[in-house]
């Protein structure tokens, strides 16, 4: 997935932009994923 700069800023990095988006999407994923590990043990071990 690529951005269009043709029509963009050329101060703007749009590389990092990139990193910086799929940094985040992969935090994102790896923490609900560890909530969801956390509720599955809490349905565990406290029921």
């Amino acid at each position: 997935m690529g951005i269009d700069t043709s029509n963009g800023h050329p101060a703007m990095d749009y590389p990092e932009h990139e990193r910086t988006y799929k940094g985040f999407i992969k935090g994102s994923i790896i923490c609900t994923i560890g909530v969801i590990a956390i509720l599955v043990g809490m349905a565990i071990f406290l029921l």
